[in-house]
């Protein structure tokens, strides 16, 4: 059979382990060549190819259930699931996605994108089949860095106190999430791998074997099912906290063993309550290149797949934001002993990779766990430390009562650092960094500002640093610059709350916030080949807001615009209007931003053309709305 021929998993049923093996090839031939045409995850699904072909030999796809937390291990998963003529299309506009969504297919059963959710979604499955009646099997993968966030311990404590529910949670054991694990649980995972039995087992049982008498070099069956039992035997460590939980523990299984995973699965799924079965697979399986280096190959953009190198752009291109970022809050925490970096596992995308070569000690990895990487830093800045919370903006959400509870009501100085925000491009809903400018502005004591470009970013970090009386916000996007000069240090801080006239005109103020002012600009220039003179602000701070500068300009000018990369409800334009209305400036106000709807995966270009946010598509819409007649205040 061929991969191609694969519309139904159930198809895979009654396929002989040499046929297994053949469909395992086709998908690391299929996964490779896709990713390395469109970009995408590389690592995860990889490793994970025997361990879906065989879960999904000991299941019926049409009545049970599987959860995949993260999602973006679940390609092979989607290639089995009837999307094998599509797959080519993966991360593209109107193409599969990188991650899981039910509405893509019915076999998705749970959309996914953030980690550590996956065993709760299961469970909760598990307990409306109960309650409903029903019979089939509920499955949550989740991985070894996932299982380090909160919401996954919490869901494996409840489901331990459940005994009579049956749900099965696979542990897909990498040895690796994108940056090094750390926590006890992953401790506990490598002092199990690492462990003197096991090593010894490992290096040596077969040798012990040798000098058996009749037994020789050869092995009977027997022999061989002895010596995987002691090496069990020898890592029962791991399996005694999992059943202290509540859990029937299961493993270690390796993971590329198909015929050992079939027989495993198939066992556990006798087994009456939570199950927990931990498979311990390789990260990049079957591409050497990945394998090396598990953590430059976990995504990647287009690349040779002779050499693994990326495809290089066609001219240069400025710095990307992360990179100014990290170049300059290392040169900052060189001066200041007090300065600490603080990431959720994303080390290397959020660019405190360079922060932990120069300066380890100030630098601090929790792990997939963004709710206490907020209270850390909190306790941190209780002792007169600067922490520095560097997180992408979707992923900041999951701290969110952390923020409200344990910085803001206790007025902390801590400084997020909001990468991402914005339109992401190719992952889609669940990566999109809309809400941040919504969700932040509403709270007391809360600062917020996003700079114009990566010279203004310098200065605002500076500004986040030097901001001691309370809680200090800066969002700014994925991607490159815009190439203007950069100093190498000696930047100066930014006065709170204080914009800037950019552009001087008699006839519209259109107000900029972060990554908008320069399309604000390129607006205003277009407006002025129709005779429309603009004024245009880079607002700088969205809380405070600069309203000594902005109301006395919108009460000459009579009509104002506002730009944001993020969601309208709540966020920059919504800061205006309400200054607007609560002064007394009933002037006519346009809201530029990403309307009430899910911004799907495409380019960024693609989303800001579908929204229409690019400067002549904002021109049009400027002109099209001031040419009616205008009520007071239009929203």
């Amino acid at each position: 059979m061929h991969l191609s021929e694969l519309t139904h998993p159930n198809q895979l049923h009654g396929l002989s382990i040499h046929q297994l093996e053949q469909i395992a090839r086709q998908i690391r031939e299929k996964h490779l060549e896709t990713v390395a045409a469109t970009g995408g995850h590389l690592g995860p699904g990889l490793g994970v190819v025997e361990l879906t072909l065989a879960l999904y030999q000991t299941l019926d796809l049409d009545r049970d259930k599987v959860t995949w937390d993260v999602g973006h291990q679940a390609y092979p998963h989607k290639l089995i699931t009837g999307r094998y003529n599509q797959f080519q299309t993966l991360r593209q506009k109107d193409g599969v996605a990188g991650y899981l969504k039910r509405c893509e297919s019915k076999f998705d059963h749970f959309g996914a994108g953030h980690a550590s959710t996956n065993i709760s979604a299961a469970l909760g499955m598990a307990m409306a089949r109960d309650l409903k009646g029903e019979n089939f099997k509920t499955v949550a993968v989740i991985g070894d860095g996932a299982l380090t966030g909160g919401m996954a311990l919490e869901a494996i404590n409840h489901a331990g106190h459940m005994p009579k529910t049956n749900v099965m949670v696979v542990l897909n054991d990498n040895e690796m999430s994108i940056s090094p694990n750390v926590g006890a649980i992953t401790r506990y995972l490598n002092k199990m791998r690492l462990s003197q039995p096991v090593q010894f087992l490992k290096d040596n049982l077969e040798e012990q074997f040798k000098q058996i008498p009749f037994v020789g070099e050869t092995f009977s069956p027997e022999m061989e099912r002895l010596k995987e039992g002691m090496k069990r035997l020898a890592g029962s460590k791991v399996g005694a906290v999992i059943e202290e939980l509540g859990f029937t523990y299961m493993g270690p299984v390796d993971g590329h063993n198909l015929e050992e995973l079939i027989a495993t699965f198939k066992q556990g799924h006798t087994i009456q309550g939570p199950v927990l079965v931990h498979v311990v697979t390789v990260k990049g399986k079957g591409y050497a290149i990945a394998e090396k280096d598990q953590v430059g190959y976990h995504a990647q953009n287009p690349f040779n797949l002779a050499t693994g190198k990326g495809i290089p752009s066609t001219k240069p291109k400025p710095p990307a934001y992360s990179k100014v970022f990290s170049h300059c809050l290392v040169k900052l925490a060189e001066n200041n002993p007090k300065v600490v970096g603080i990431t959720a596992a994303m080390a290397t995308g959020t660019g405190l990779d360079k922060l932990q070569e120069k300066l380890p000690k100030q630098y601090i990895d929790v792990g997939i766990a963004e709710q206490h990487a907020v209270t850390l830093s909190a306790g941190m800045a209780c002792e007169g430390m600067r922490p520095v919370v560097a997180i992408y903006s979707t992923f900041l959400q999951r701290g969110y009562d952390q923020i409200v509870h344990d910085v803001c009501i206790q007025n902390l100085p801590v400084f997020f650092c909001l990468d991402r925000a914005g339109i992401v491009g190719a992952d889609g809903p669940t990566h999109q960094g809309m809400y941040d400018i919504s969700y932040l502005r509403c709270l007391p004591n809360m600062t917020i500002m996003a700079p114009k470009d990566e010279a203004e970013l310098q200065r605002m970090i500076v500004t986040g640093i030097n901001h001691t009386s309370g809680p200090i916000a800066m969002r700014y996007p994925r991607g490159n610059g815009y190439g203007v000069p950069l100093m190498e240090e000696g930047w100066e801080e930014l006065p709170i709350g204080k914009a800037e006239i950019l552009r001087n005109g008699d006839e519209l103020l259109i107000l900029g916030y972060g990554s908008m002012v320069y399309p604000a600009m390129q607006t205003a220039e277009i407006l002025s080949e129709h005779g429309i003179e603009a004024t245009v602000i880079n607002a700088r701070f969205v809380k405070p807001l600069d309203t000594e500068l902005i109301l006395p300009l919108a009460q000459r000018i009579g009509k104002v615009v506002t730009m944001e990369e993020g969601c309208l409800m709540g966020g920059f334009g919504s800061a205006v209007a309400e200054a607007l209305l609560d002064n007394n400036v009933l002037v006519p106000l346009m809201r530029l931003g990403v309307p009430d709807t899910l911004v799907d995966h495409a380019t960024p270009e693609q989303s800001f053309a579908s929204l229409g946010l690019n400067p002549s598509q904002m021109c049009d819409r400027i002109l099209a709305t001031f040419s009616r007649k205008q009520s007071p205040v239009s929203v």
